[in-house]
């Protein structure tokens, strides 16, 4: 019997995988360092390879341990850092480029530029985010503008996008051969392009961007099945059946589901979700509008959220960049 799930978080510094049994209770787990790359002041990038590479390990680890196999797994979830953006090529499989993180400002004078007819808040009541360095949108276009070959790629329907979401569900569904192009809504939240009360791709915004709507991968909710893990993969024919941003995942693990709760989150940033219920509140004090989550066809739950970026990544730039610590656990002794 298929008693066991496993969550697959794709993180900031890492990638896990967790085994939960039905009374929600940790099993196994493993877990894996993905590199930081920082070409210059302000970038911060990922290799996409080594981010599907390792989802692969720490899910064999984490079955390992528990002395498990995909007969044992009922479903798998994936919860993911948000906003970090991979563009790849939909034929061969390869990124045209690194993933390029949330916390990557090296877009800012794209955002200066479009900020220029209509301000930072220009398309901030159709999508409930104004325009910043921090979200997909902006990414995108800098890859299409500064990566040889690739709008022309892009425009002929061979480069696909998608946050690391919809990376590892495209790899584990398949890749080339057959993978879902999908994201959920709170991933599609945090891109600058989705109308959050269509909860659609606005094609005038994305043309503004220049990003071609054939790039966009399908927007779904946060619980259903997408599709089922390939062939080819140690999870072979499970259904891939939910998929959140995880801070959303951390505010509707938490239980905050009813309209005036909230979750506080420490990780690589500090992130403050306040559930609004089903109703779209604009904040007039730098808030951002996001969705919550969305299960199945019931309705969507939306959330104001305030972000600071650098928190819990001080801690792994002090080990790594200053060696004034060898592991991360020092700061506490």
């Amino acid at each position: 019997m298929n008693q066991y799930v496993i969550a697959i978080d794709q993180g900031t510094t890492s990638s896990r995988a967790i085994i939960f049994d039905h009374s929600g209770t940790i099993v196994s787990s493993g877990q894996m360092e993905h590199e930081q790359i920082f070409p210059q002041a302000g970038w911060v990038e990922h290799d996409p390879a080594e981010i599907w590479n390792n989802t692969r390990e720490v899910i064999a680890s984490a079955l390992s341990k528990a002395n498990l196999t995909r007969h044992d797994i009922a479903a798998v979830g994936i919860t993911n850092q948000r906003e970090t953006a991979v563009v790849w090529d939909k034929t061969t499989g390869e990124a045209v480029y690194n993933a390029i993180v949330w916390q990557d400002t090296r877009t800012q004078d794209i955002v200066d530029e479009l900020a220029k007819d209509g301000g930072p808040e220009r398309f901030k009541q159709k999508v409930g985010l104004p325009l910043a360095t921090y979200f997909s949108g902006t990414k995108i276009k800098w890859i299409l503008d500064n990566v040889d070959g690739a709008r022309a790629k892009a425009e002929a329907g061979d480069l696909v996008f998608g946050n690391t979401d919809a990376w590892v569900l495209w790899n584990l569904t398949g890749g080339v051969d057959g993978g879902v192009h999908v994201t959920d809504v709170t991933n599609a939240s945090r891109t600058l392009f989705m109308d959050l009360e269509t909860l659609s791709w606005d094609e005038e915004i994305l043309g503004i961007f220049g990003v071609p709507l054939s790039m966009m991968p399908a927007i779904k909710s946060s619980s259903e099945v997408y599709g089922t893990v390939h062939t080819s993969q140690l999870l072979r024919e499970v259904p891939v059946a939910g998929i959140l941003g995880d801070q959303q995942a951390a505010t509707f693990g938490q239980a905050a589901f009813q309209a005036g709760e909230a979750k506080n989150t420490y990780g690589t940033g500090c992130f403050l979700i306040f559930n609004t219920g089903e109703e779209i509140v604009h904040s007039k004090n730098g808030l951002l509008t996001t969705v919550g989550y969305k299960l199945g066809d019931a309705a969507t739950h939306y959330a104001l959220e305030g972000s600071i970026a650098v928190t819990g990544s001080l801690i792994q730039w002090l080990r790594d960049n200053l060696g004034m610590i060898s592991s991360a656990p020092e700061v506490e002794t």
